[in-house]
This record gives structure tokens, C-alpha cells and sequence, in this order.
């Protein structure tokens, strides 16, 4: 039997990520332009195997076009070098509701570790067979190369380390 193929739906999607800013409040940001597509051995969305994603670094959004500009700098994610986060991932567990894989991000590729809550699947009003996943994990920004730095004149910490990811992924299954 073949595997089924799935692919994000970008319209109900969305990826985003929380980092503190001067350790007192979070910013909020988001990619704009993403992709992905995971194959499972049955239409139930069980059984996954192979699952990539991809994001245009140059399409991130904090809401400030400056801080945005200096994301995409030398100094964060060098997006003219490096256009592209992809986060490749063998196998999603269902029961342990973990998702293993390797995020890479400015040519430096780790190993994380990401919570899931699968929503489930569903066939839409136009007879679409979607699938539903909240992913959300923690990285350190720094152990992928995004090491700016800098300190208020109180010795505050301007950008933590820290960064949270969450994701509302809807897949749609592919004939």
C-alpha cells in the first residue's frame, strides 16, 4: 500500500514564536511564507513518517518593520545567506504526542524535541480530508547561530536566549 500524502494548508495555518524583550515583556512574531508535507501509512493520519517543513526566513513579522529588517541581518538570521528554517522530522508519535526531528536554521542543524497535541481529522464541507496538530516546543536562539547581543545600562538582557515556537498546522490530504 501506498503512503498517503499530506501538505500544510497555509489559509489555516500559522507559525509563530514568543521572546522576551528586556526581560519584562514578550514579543510576538510570525512567518508569513511557509510550507510542509508529511506521509503517513494511512489515511488516519497515524503512522507518520517523513515530515518536513520549511519557512522563508525573509517573511518574518514582529509588527515593526525595523526590528524586523535587523531579524533579517547579519546579526540574526543572515536571510540573504540563509533563506530558509527547515525542520525535518522521521516520525511523529502519536501516544506520546512528541514530534523528534532536526531544526535547521542559518546552516546549523540540531536535534529538537517538540510537544504535540493532535487535533484529530476531519473531512470538510467540500470534501477535503484535513488533519489538525498544535505544535509547540522551546529552542535556544544561540545554539543556531543568532547570537546578537546586547545589555541596557542597567545590565538588563535585551533579547533572551529563549524562544518559544508555536504552530497550528492544518494538512490536507493529497489524492
Amino acid at each position: 500500500m501506498a503512503n498517503t500524502k499530506w501538505t500544510i494548508d497555509p489559509t489555516h495555518s500559522e507559525v509563530t514564536f514568543k521572546v522576551k524583550h528586556l526581560m519584562i515583556s514578550t514579543v510576538t512574531g510570525n512567518f508569513k511564507v511557509f510550507e510542509g508535507y508529511a506521509e503517513s501509512e494511512s489515511d488516519e493520519f497515524k503512522s507518520i513518517s517523513n515530515i518536513e517543513f520549511k519557512a522563508d526566513v525573509k517573511s518574518i513579522n514582529t509588527n515593526n518593520e525595523q526590528r524586523d529588517e535587523h531579524l533579517r541581518s547579519a546579526d540574526f538570521f543572515a536571510a540573504d545567506e540563509n533563506a530558509e528554517m527547515i525542520f525535518r522530522a522521521s516520525k511523529f508519535d502519536v501516544e506520546t504526542e512528541k514530534l523528534e526531528g532536526e531544526l535547521t536554521i542559518r546552516n546549523t542543524t540540531k536535534p529538537v524535541t517538540l510537544d504535540v497535541d493532535f487535533g484529530g481529522v476531519v473531512v470538510d464541507p467540500y470534501g477535503q480530508t484535513k488533519a489538525g496538530l498544535t505544535v509547540s516546543g522551546k529552542i535556544s536562539r544561540k545554539e543556531f547561530g543568532l547570537t546578537w547581543d546586547a545589555v541596557t545600562e542597567a545590565g538588563s538582557v535585551v533579547v533572551s536566549d529563549q524562544v518559544r515556537i508555536n504552530t497550528e498546522v492544518q494538512f490536507v490530504k493529497q489524492a
